[in-house]
């Protein structure tokens, strides 16, 4: 809250003490008093100066670290605040504006600085941490800073306009590795491990076509061939696999659609997409993230890629649910082909569901339903039908809510 009165106790104390000598000095005829009184009035307005004409802060910016947020997380804020001074300036206090989507302590000592007559600005970096607990972009700012004149007598509070966007991902959590089930997955870890440990040699090199991704890219083959080659792993050494994100709004409360991070039930099944993707990658497939109505929500991540990773769950730090409802169309998004682990991620699922989806588990090597508030018997007739399930939600442990569902094969986890 910003005071209107610039002075403190003591300035004001002054301020009385001096208009008390004025009236004494009219009153008892003592000029030295007058002389007092206009002494307490200068040095009070030398102070309210000091405050406004010695230090001026020019720039405020902010860098965190990591670039994105992470819901449970902690992350490093950096503040960078540009200041000029002609004379040495006391200590300040300041604080910066958190939105609720970020929790910590924002405020401390601001330094005080030297004399720098040239008026040359300098750089004064102020620190604090904070843990996203809402998913979503949001902004940090304004900063305020308070100062105080060198004899306690003035302040000033000034709040600087400048905000910083801050992107805030959902919870990654680390899921236990299929490593450990590779009997499940079809065989296609494994392979996936021997062929990726053999070595470049492995690799067939093609053309260039538009689309192909740069990381791709062969340079000995480039050099060779005198024209630009890519990579392309045998089929074999790449496998593939699919997390279908179900973001129907019926399947949600309302509040999926209006913003992110607002629905507990979206956001568990949003932790739970970028958690079995990250997982996924790193147990060597290539997958591909989309809504139940085949659109794509991320480009195909390469096996390995963490980098890729960690822009994908950036990517979904604004995703909400939509209007319509498609899941009963995820059946069709792989007849006629055999693939790895299929992962299916939804909200409320009923037993119409469960026939809707019961074709997927022919096709995948590793059928895995995650559902916020299946029904029982829904649950109960998917595993029947050769899924593997499980129930999620703000207050599960996912971990152990992913590792139960792929280690028992045709049930399901309440």
């Amino acid at each position: 809250m910003r005071r209107l009165w610039p002075l403190t106790v003591r300035g004001t104390g002054a301020l009385v003490l001096a208009a008390a000598c004025f009236i004494a000095a009219s009153e008892l005829g003592v000029i030295e008093l007058m002389y007092f009184g206009m002494l307490l009035v200068a040095v009070v307005a030398t102070s309210l100066a000091s405050l406004y004409f010695a230090r001026r802060i020019d720039t405020v910016s902010r860098v965190l670290r990591p670039e994105v947020a992470t819901v449970g997380r902690e992350s490093s804020v950096i503040v960078q605040v540009g200041v000029r001074t002609a004379v040495p300036t006391p200590p300040g206090r300041w604080h910066d504006t958190l939105p609720s989507a970020l929790r910590g302590r924002a405020d401390g000592v601001f330094p005080a600085l030297g004399s720098g007559l040239r008026g040359v600005e300098r750089l004064v970096e102020l620190h604090y941490a904070v843990t996203g607990t809402q998913r979503g972009v949001h902004t940090i700012g304004p900063l305020a800073l308070r100062q105080v004149d060198p004899f306690g007598l003035a302040r000033r509070s000034i709040s600087f306009g400048e905000r910083s966007a801050v992107t805030v991902a959902p919870a990654v959590v680390d899921l236990p590795s299929l490593a450990e089930y590779a009997g499940a997955t079809g065989g296609l870890l494994q392979a996936t491990i021997h062929q990726l440990g053999q070595g470049a040699d492995n690799l067939v090199a093609r053309p260039y076509v538009p689309g192909d991704s740069r990381r791709r890219i062969h340079w000995r083959a480039t050099a060779h061939r005198d024209e630009l080659m890519v990579r392309q792993e045998e089929q074999e050494s790449t496998p593939e696999a699919s997390v279908v994100l179900d973001r129907g709004a019926l399947r949600y409360s309302p509040d999926a659609m209006s913003a992110p991070g607002v629905d507990p039930g979206f956001e568990a099944a949003v932790s739970a997409c970028v958690s079995a993707v990250a997982r996924l990658v790193g147990d060597g497939y290539a997958v591909e993230v989309i809504d139940s109505d085949g659109t794509v929500l991320a480009e195909r991540i390469d096996a390995g890629d963490t980098t890729e990773v960690e822009g994908v769950v950036a990517q979904f730090a604004t995703v909400t649910a939509r209007g319509d409802d498609h899941l009963a169309r995820v059946g069709r998004l792989f007849a006629g082909v055999m693939t790895g682990p299929v992962v299916v991620i939804t909200g409320r699922l009923d037993v119409q569901d469960a026939t809707a989806l019961a074709p997927v588990a022919h096709h995948s090597a590793l059928p895995l339903l995650l559902a916020v508030a299946p029904r029982e018997d829904a649950l109960a007739q998917l595993g029947a039908y050769g899924w593997r399930t499980a129930r999620i939600g703000a207050d599960t442990d996912l971990a152990a809510a992913w590792a139960g569902a792929v280690d028992r094969e045709n049930a399901h986890v309440a």
